[in-house]
């Protein structure tokens, strides 16, 4: 059984693609499959923002094929593990949720690891955050790929 897995941001530009790659490089395709979504439905069929595309070429991982997408109820229903970057973006997820099955799939993303924030920041607005979300994406992704190997 293939376990799905999407990660979630507020406009899928930035942070969420950066995940979607990074963890879908630590897991087996055959096993795990990873999409990514934005809450909100400003850039819709776009690339990925050229700094996150940058950051991730920086580390040998090219994320320039992804799309962006809205968040929609449906994704309840179509992954097991939905990873939200920020409380506002778990905020927005969990006001769709139907009932507390859905609710219980909604984690923050670095509640994964032990870190000193539970948000990934958004780097939007600040060229030199990118390098730094990537690491905090990466350390929660290691982790995720690590727990779903034991599953």
């Amino acid at each position: 059984m293939v376990t799905r897995v999407l990660m979630v941001c507020l406009g899928n530009i930035c942070r969420s693609p950066l995940a979607e790659g990074i963890l879908q490089n630590k897991v087996n395709s055959d096993l795990v499959f990873v999409d990514s979504a934005g809450t909100g439905g400003f850039h819709i069929g776009s690339k990925p923002d050229s700094r996150s595309i940058a950051v991730g070429l920086k580390y040998d991982l090219d994320i320039s094929h992804q799309r962006c997408r809205k968040f929609t109820v449906k994704d309840f229903d179509e992954f097991d593990l939905i990873y939200v970057m920020d409380l506002s973006n778990y905020r927005n997820v969990i006001a769709l949720a139907q009932n507390e099955q859905q609710k219980n799939k909604v984690k923050l993303l670095l509640d994964e690891v032990e870190s000193t924030t539970k948000e990934v920041p958004d780097p939007y607005y600040d060229d030199n955050g990118f390098e730094h979300v990537f690491h905090l994406i990466d350390e929660a992704c290691t982790a995720i790929a690590n727990k779903l190997e034991r599953n």
